[in-house]
């Protein structure tokens, strides 16, 4: 499994300023090039770098490889869309290889500036050990907030696929962030806590418009997606721990398009867009690879209408928010609860058809 990880530098004055001149100079030439391949209409990598290669080294003083890069940048960036012409903002990514960029010991880099190379400083967190055998292809220099992050790809074995005795069902949503089917509930209040928090400061800076107002907005800009995405990695990094201790697997709702549905309410859809229902998913998924527990992807249509003791589907069931109350059989529980019960016997049908099972 291929694996991101964020690398921080620590480059002195000197070396910041060389950053940022080759970081600038390098996404000039970007913009250099998509012009020539707008114009052209020639998107690319082999007919792009044909047209403007010796043109760019000799007007942007650039080495080959570093040439090489942003004609990379542009044509990946019009393989996606070329409905128009395209721009990169001043401080944009520079893409390094190993051409351009090489780990020297654990905790320095060698990285090609405008002036050369330039031995730079790291650290990383020790979630995941960096091994520096395992580092593949190319790596991403990025900008943010005044501190310079290498973005280094690694490929990391994934674990022997275990032989499930069962699945543990994961229901996904707002007021619960996550409910197991074996009864935990991760609860979103302090999640929802801190998007309203963030979404009442935010509106008044916004009204304010004073220049230590939008001072402000930068500071907190990024807080909030942080906060879930550390919320998010937390609940899938103990789902995942219990799917190991009892040899179970997963399974997950297709919850993809969610956040698209325009028939419920505003408050609602502004709940359902600042939550990443897609990030929690893939969280689980690589997470749970690693380890070598299998994630099954059920159809969630019914899942929180339908009796997880008799069967019976009605809208009628689901009461409230909280509670299920089944018409047909009187079973009543917390719909949530319900609703990942009927999650785990989907996946347990997708278990027993799995060539894991055999």
């Amino acid at each position: 499994m291929l694996l991101t990880t964020k690398v921080k530098l620590y480059p002195n004055e000197k070396q910041e300023k060389a950053l940022l001149r080759t970081m600038e100079r390098f996404n000039e030439a970007c913009n250099y090039i998509s012009k020539i391949a707008w114009s052209t209409h020639t998107f690319g990598k082999v007919g792009i770098q044909k047209i403007v290669y010796y043109d760019v080294r000799k007007k942007y003083h650039l080495s080959a490889q570093m040439v090489v890069r942003a004609i990379g940048k542009v044509a990946e960036s019009y393989r996606v869309d070329k409905t128009c012409q395209h721009g990169f903002e001043k401080h944009g990514t520079i893409v390094y290889d190993q051409r351009i960029l090489s780990f020297k010991t654990l905790d320095e880099v060698s990285i090609l500036t405008l002036e050369g190379r330039e031995r730079i400083s790291i650290k990383y967190g020790m979630y995941r050990p960096l091994d520096m055998k395992r580092v593949k292809g190319q790596a991403d220099i990025v900008y943010h907030n005044k501190t310079f992050y290498l973005m280094v790809v690694v490929d990391v074995p994934d674990a022997d696929p275990i032989d499930p005795d069962g699945v543990i069902g994961v229901d996904m949503g707002i007021v619960n962030i996550a409910v197991t089917s074996d009864g935990e509930i991760f609860s979103g209040k302090k999640c929802t806590k801190v998007r309203q928090r963030y979404s009442v400061l935010k509106a008044t800076l916004q009204s304010v418009g004073t220049h230590s107002a939008k001072k402000h907005l930068k500071k907190i800009s990024g807080r909030e997606r942080r906060f879930k995405k550390d919320t998010n990695h937390c609940i899938a990094k103990a789902i995942v721990q219990t799917a190991k201790d009892t040899k179970r697997g997963i399974v997950i709702e297709n919850l993809k398009g969610i956040g698209t549905n325009s028939t419920v309410n505003k408050t609602v859809r502004t709940a359902i867009g600042k939550w990443a229902f897609d990030e929690l998913g893939n969280f689980l998924k690589y997470k749970a690879t690693l380890v070598g527990i299998p994630v099954f992807v059920i159809d969630p249509k019914n899942t929180s209408r339908e009796c997880s003791v008799c069967g019976y589907i009605d809208k009628k069931n689901r009461k409230t928010q909280a509670v299920f109350f089944c018409t047909s059989c009187g079973h009543q529980e917390n719909a949530d609860i319900n609703a990942s019960k009927n999650i785990s016997f989907r996946g347990t049908c997708q278990l027993s058809h799995s060539p894991l099972s055999s």
